[in-house]
Order: C-alpha cells, then sequence, then structure tokens
C-alpha cells in the first residue's frame, strides 16, 4: 500500500485500522496522526513509528494527502473537520468513520466539491477480521473508490451500498454488533455461574464457546438456523434453552428492538 493519509483521531477503532494498515505494509512514515492527547501521542509514536501530532496545524504534507480519514466521535466533528477543509481538491479523499454523520454535513464543513466516503467499520479490524459498509458520494472516482476498498480491505472484508440510508441501520448491526456479542459472553458466564460453575470455569467456557461458534459458522457454508438446528437434539437439553430463548418475549424481539435504538441513535447524531 502506497496510500499516503492523515488519521483524524486514533482512539479504538482508529488504532484497529491503524495496525491493520501497518500489518498490510504500509509506511509509518506515510501516515500523519492527529491526537489532541498528549499522551496517547507520545505512545502512538513510540509504538508504531507514525508521524504523530496533537494539532493539525502541525502537519508537514508537501503535496495533498490521498486520504484523510475522520475517526474522532461524532460530537467532536464540528470542531475537527473544517481544520482539514485546505485538502478538499481532486487528488484527497475524506473517509469517515464517524456514526451518524452523513455525506451532506460533510461537505457543508468540507465544500460541496469534497470527495467523500461515509464508511463503517467494527472493532474486529485489529485483528484484520472487521467488516465495512461504505457509500460514496457523486465525487468519487472509480480510482478512488477502489484505492478506498483497498485500505478498508487491509482489516476485514467491504461491501458498498447505494442508499446512504442503510449505513445507520448498518452501524446499529454490525457497528455495535461487536459489542452485543461480548454482552452475550457476560451473560452466558452469569448464568453459568448461578447454574453452579466456578466463575473462572464459566467465563471461559461462554468465551470459547462464542468463539469456536463464530469460527465455525465462519467456515461453514450452512444458514445458521441449520447450524441451530444440527445441535439441538428433539427433546434435549439445547431445546428446553432455546423454548425459553425463542419465546415471544425472548431473544428475537429484544434484538429487533436493540438495534433499532441504535438505527435511531444514528439518524439523531446527523445533527
Amino acid at each position: 500500500m502506497t496510500q499516503t493519509l492523515i488519521l483524524a483521531g486514533c482512539g479504538k477503532m482508529g488504532e484497529a485500522m491503524l495496525s491493520g494498515w501497518l500489518e498490510r505494509g504500509m509506511s509509518p512514515s506515510d501516515i500523519n496522526i492527529i491526537e489532541p492527547d498528549e499522551q496517547t501521542a507520545v505512545r502512538l509514536r513510540a509504538k508504531y513509528g507514525t508521524n504523530t501530532h496533537t494539532e493539525p496545524k502541525n502537519i508537514n504534507i508537501n503535496n495533498s494527502p490521498d486520504f484523510v480519514i475522520f475517526a474522532v466521535k461524532p460530537q467532536m466533528m464540528d470542531k475537527v473537520a473544517p481544520e482539514y477543509a485546505r485538502f478538499t481538491g481532486p487528488n484527497t479523499t475524506f473517509l469517515s468513520i464517524a456514526a451518524g454523520k452523513p455525506v451532506s454535513y460533510f461537505q457543508k464543513k468540507l465544500g460541496d466539491d469534497a470527495i467523500i466516503i461515509r464508511a463503517m467499520p467494527n472493532t474486529p479490524a485489529a485483528i484484520r477480521r472487521g467488516i465495512t459498509v461504505a457509500f460514496p458520494n457523486s465525487h468519487v472516482s472509480d480510482a478512488q473508490r477502489m484505492a478506498c476498498g483497498e485500505l478498508l480491505k487491509s482489516v476485514g472484508t467491504v461491501d458498498w451500498v447505494d442508499d446512504e440510508g442503510m449505513i445507520d441501520a448498518v452501524t446499529a448491526l454490525s457497528g455495535g454488533g461487536p459489542a452485543y456479542v461480548f454482552f452475550l459472553v457476560e451473560v452466558m458466564a452469569e448464568a453459568g455461574i448461578k447454574a453452579g460453575l466456578p466463575s473462572a470455569l464459566a467465563e471461559r467456557l461462554a468465551r470459547e464457546t462464542v468463539s469456536g461458534a463464530g469460527e465455525l459458522l465462519r467456515q461453514s457454508d450452512e444458514d445458521p438456523a441449520i447450524l441451530r438446528i444440527n445441535v439441538t437434539s428433539p427433546a434435549g437439553t439445547t431445546e428446553k434453552a432455546l423454548d425459553v430463548l425463542m419465546a415471544d418475549d425472548g431473544m428475537r424481539p429484544l434484538m429487533i428492538k436493540a438495534v433499532a435504538a441504535a438505527k435511531k441513535r444514528s439518524k439523531e447524531l446527523a445533527d
């Protein structure tokens, strides 16, 4: 990868992507990180060898960067985005991974001619197993879309959508999805403890069961419902548990409600 880029913000998601880019072969010297917290900036510089600054005005780039990536919290974007408007032009693609902020928001901050891609990755990017869904505005060329795709593929798989409205639902499902899975591990472990298992054993069983089932799902061509049925013996113990989880007031309506709440919040962050 021979792209030059500015990474505005390097929290959990930004650092997950950064580690993926470097592992894929991007040179640390081609990456400029803007991290306002001095201690964090020092840590990132020492760990990755990248050019790390606390303010964008300190960036010294002879040519426009190929990418400016916004990886800050949506609530900070009003302050952050305008500081990069000087890079608006035909050679720089602005890639936002901030939840809720639509392309129209960035056009107001960066100019109507800005080349903008709105994307939603997730934190398994840290182990190159993320999934990202992206939407390009009308100024994105085929070459820029391809270059952005390669950047995102370095941390997992990539899908593109032609309807920006889908990104709010993507944010709710896959963007927050890892947290839902981690919470599942928490509650499975708690249930094991209440069933009489030592806490360490219950936590290990829950963690390994979820990660193992996920890997089985990844490697299988079977529909998830078929995999579920394959584990469920008629009148057996798993069936009794699923009677509870699949009840009218069980996991399905709860998950639908949770994803809907996250989607609603994503839309609210657009303002």
